[in-house]
Order: C-alpha cells, then sequence, then structure tokens
C-alpha cells in the first residue's frame, strides 16, 4: 500500500500555472505522476485547480488574481489544510510553502516532510528553519544543503518536468536566449553583453517584479538592437523559443538553487551556457549539455564552441534525469523510506532516507 500523501503547496498562481509559477508547476506535475504511480493524493489548492488526484479548494482565486488580502488568504488555505490534515487519512504531509507550515509539524498525526526550494538561502527564514531542523527535509539541490546544513535533509531530489510535453527542437534560429525573471540576481543585462560580444541576436523573456521595474526599464528601455523582449510567455511559447535557440544563457549572480528553465531547455535539446554558480555544476554536464564559466568573456568563447554539443545528448539528460516520472519515483521513495523510520518521542527521528539526486 502506497502512503497517502497531503500536498500543499503556495497558492500565487493557478494549478497548473499558464506561464510563471516555479512551485505550483512542481507541485502540479509531481502530484499528477504520484497519482499514477498508485498513490492515493489529496491536494489543497485555488478553486478551478485542475488535477486527477483528490482537490479540496482551499480559496477562490490564486493570489494573483488580486482577491482579498495576500497574507489572510494564504493563512486561509495553509489552515484549511492542516485541520484536514489533523482529522488523519494521510499517511505524509508533502509540504512545498518554505517555512509557513512548519509550525504545525509538531501538532500533526503524521510526519510533515518539507521541500525547501531554496528557502535555505534566505537568512530571514533561518531562525524558524532551525527551530524545526529535526523535521525532515528535501533539498532540490546538494548546494542548497550547504546553506544550512544543520537542518534533517532526507533526501536530494531534482525538480523534475513534463519533458514528454516539450518538443526538441532544431536550434536554427540564429540567436541566444535567456528566461526568467527579470532581477539583478538572474543577470539578464549580463545576457545581453553576451549576446552583444558575440553579435548573435539576444530574446528574453520572463515576468518583472514590482520592486525591480526600475532594473527592467533600464536594461531593456536602453538595450540596442537585437535585444528583443517577448514579455511573459506561456510554457508552448518558452518551449518554442528554447528550441529554436543556439543555447540558453543562464547568467547569475546569487547561489540559485536548481533552475526549471535549464531541464526546460535541456529538454527542448538546447544546451547552457550558465555562470559556475549555486546548482549549475550539479545540473549542467560539462562539454555534454553545456558549459560553466565564471565571466562574460568566458561566456562569449562557449558560445563560439557551443555547435559542438549533442542536442539529442541534452535531450537525453533531461529525460533521464529531470522528468516528472524520476521525480515522483523518488519522492515516493522517499515517503516509504520515511515512514519506516521509527518515531522518537513526539517527532520522527532524525537521519539520513537517501540522496535521490541523478
Amino acid at each position: 500500500m502506497k502512503p497517502r500523501v497531503a500536498m500543499v503547496a503556495p497558492i500565487t498562481h493557478p494549478y497548473p500555472p499558464p506561464s510563471y509559477g516555479p512551485w505550483e508547476r512542481v507541485t502540479h506535475d509531481l502530484t499528477e505522476q504520484l497519482v499514477l504511480l498508485g498513490h492515493d493524493v489529496t491536494l489543497f489548492a485555488p478553486k478551478g485547480s485542475e488535477t486527477t488526484a483528490n482537490l479540496v479548494e482551499t480559496v477562490d482565486l490564486p493570489l494573483m488574481g488580486g482577491l482579498g488580502d495576500p497574507r489572510l488568504e494564504e493563512e486561509k488555505h495553509l489552515a484549511i489544510a492542516m485541520e484536514a490534515v489533523a482529522q488523519g487519512g494521510f499517511d505524509v504531509v508533502h509540504s512545498h510553502l518554505h517555512v509557513h507550515a512548519l509550525v504545525f509539524s509538531r501538532m500533526l498525526p503524521s510526519p510533515m516532510l518539507t521541500t525547501l526550494h531554496g528557502s535555505a538561502w534566505d537568512p530571514a527564514h533561518h531562525d524558524l528553519l532551525r527551530r524545526y531542523a529535526e523535521m525532515p527535509f528535501v533539498s532540490i539541490s546538494h548546494v542548497e544543503r550547504s546553506l544550512l546544513p544543520e537542518l534533517n535533509y532526507v533526501a536530494t531530489i531534482s525538480n523534475g518536468i513534463r519533458v514528454d510535453d516539450i518538443p526538441i527542437g532544431d536550434g536554427q534560429g540564429g540567436y541566444l536566449a535567456y528566461a526568467g525573471r527579470l532581477a539583478p540576481e538572474k543577470g539578464p543585462d549580463l545576457a545581453i553583453d553576451v549576446a552583444l560580444a558575440t553579435g548573435l541576436p539576444l530574446r528574453i523573456a520572463g515576468p518583472v517584479e514590482e520592486q525591480h521595474r526600475g532594473f527592467f526599464d533600464e536594461i531593456i528601455g536602453k538595450a540596442p538592437p537585437g535585444v528583443e523582449y517577448l514579455g511573459e510567455l506561456d510554457r508552448r511559447e518558452l518551449w518554442a523559443l528554447l528550441g529554436g535557440a543556439v543555447a540558453l544563457l543562464m547568467p547569475l549572480r546569487w547561489p540559485e538553487p536548481f533552475g526549471l528553465v535549464v531541464a526546460e531547455s535541456l529538454a527542448a535539446g538546447t544546451p547552457v551556457i550558465a555562470w559556475r554558480m549555486g546548482a549549475m555544476p550539479e545540473i549542467i554536464e560539462e562539454g555534454i549539455t553545456g558549459r560553466l564559466v565564471d565571466t562574460t568573456e568566458d561566456a562569449v568563447g562557449a558560445v563560439r564552441q557551443i555547435d559542438h554539443l549533442s542536442r539529442v545528448g541534452c535531450r537525453h539528460a533531461a529525460e533521464t534525469r529531470f522528468s516528472d516520472r524520476v521525480m515522483a519515483r523518488f519522492y515516493s521513495a522517499t515517503y516509504s523510506s520515511l515512514l519506516s523510520q521509527t518515531i522518537a518521542s513526539s517527532s520522527w527521528a532524525t537521519g539520513t532516507v537517501a540522496t535521490r539526486m541523478p
């Protein structure tokens, strides 16, 4: 009998999100694959969510819909989920809500597994995470563990994507691509520098957060010819953009804990040129699925050599390492291993289950 799972995640975006919404997308795709594996999964999500799991509708609209006070809406969402769990009927609670659900973890009749999704990067979260350090955590990369190593990490599991939905492209568009938030730590200005130095056009896609509006206006408003901002694309538009690109540029100024767009680019057959930061050395196989660089000059040189890399090899890496099926199998095994641990007092005993990053 496979563990019964209560799936709790953010409600900023719909399930599944049509465009941006990485936590919701991972949660949705994991939920769908767990159902296919035979798990009884209940997803706590906004009204109108699409899922093959049992759905408990917690709020009327995602937070991006602008209905009511976002903090109160999230508290309502979490309260409904935790009250349902407290009544029993679940073997595991899987939280993707960063630190927000942890305060309930010692009160529940079943263990709460928390996937961090980068939360250990934020020092503001550290005190609360340390208060519940004995609870089981999943990191999405090894580098994420290093940011707060004292937590009880029971597995490292890569985020997964729906590889089968992504068509492999031919890379004949003759342009470089950047896809992600238009924020300083993501380095889209560095991508522009690389494109200018290589003479290749650059197509940029991604959301603009209000706090970064000035940064966006500075780099896009003054962008030279050949740099085109496409806005926030839906998934199929994004996949077409990636598939036609010579390479995806992944410049960084922060320790990115994963980067879904990197996996999506590989699924589209497009190699990635990434700054050697965060999880990039774990995701990218040097000289096989991309190049790791330290400077803009290094990136320019990598672009000029990128056609030596196999697009079929990139796709194979996505299928074998970063698919939603692979992710779900690792989580299923982690749930079972977690439940086999001995209960110590009122908390779940500490101990490493496995490392699940292929």
